[in-house]
């Protein structure tokens, strides 16, 4: 049976194999069926998903990252007031906190009133596909910086005009020191307060 994956926005994938240029093997993940169709996931690959969505087919690389440490970054978002609004990713040796850009549902709350109120079936139908669509933005990451103490460094998103990048936030430290002290800061003007 060909290998298939839907992601979180219900978009069915199929893992296909092609043929480059140069005549070796290309694997691909495709919304459509195209060239032939696997049957399993070639050796020393997986299938991976961003935040946004987008599926990808990827080398097997070994993980920087501990999963508990994934884990302390995203129980401190859980404990956050809008922890809906984001989302937490490992990419090489960082652990990626991700913003929603738009509004949720709590947001279109008073607009909801103003037209005469809705059902609560109307709002999680409206909440499903809010989340479901929902793009996120990089706002906050943690580098490992040290593979020997588990020490990571700290940077948050800047935007000044057309200059993007990343600015480095306090010293390195301790993975759960820096994700108390900078999560909870996360959606407040506070957050772009801080400097090194």
């Amino acid at each position: 049976m060909p290998v298939t994956y839907t992601n979180r926005k219900g978009q069915i994938y199929h893992l296909c194999r092609g043929v480059t240029r140069g005549g070796k093997p290309r694997y691909y993940l495709a919304r459509q069926p195209q060239g032939e169709p696997l049957d399993q996931i070639p050796e020393g690959y997986e299938i991976g998903e961003s935040v946004n969505g987008q599926v990808f087919l990827t080398q097997k690389r070994p993980a920087q990252i501990r999963p508990e440490e994934k884990t302390i970054v995203e129980a401190v978002i859980g404990r956050h007031p809008r922890s809906c609004d984001y989302r937490v990713d490992v990419r090489g040796k960082q652990i990626v906190v991700y913003e929603r850009v738009g509004p949720d549902a709590e947001d279109l709350s008073p607009l909801f009133q103003q037209m005469g109120g809705v059902s609560p079936r109307q709002v999680a139908r409206v909440r499903e596909l809010l989340d479901r669509d929902a793009r996120f933005t990089p706002v906050l990451r943690f580098t490992l910086s040290d593979k020997e103490t588990r020490t990571f460094a700290a940077e948050r998103r800047r935007h000044l005009g057309s200059t993007d990048g990343w600015i480095r936030i306090g010293p390195v430290a301790a993975l759960r020191q820096l994700a108390q002290r900078l999560i909870p800061m996360l959606g407040t003007d506070a957050f772009f307060d801080i400097d090194s």
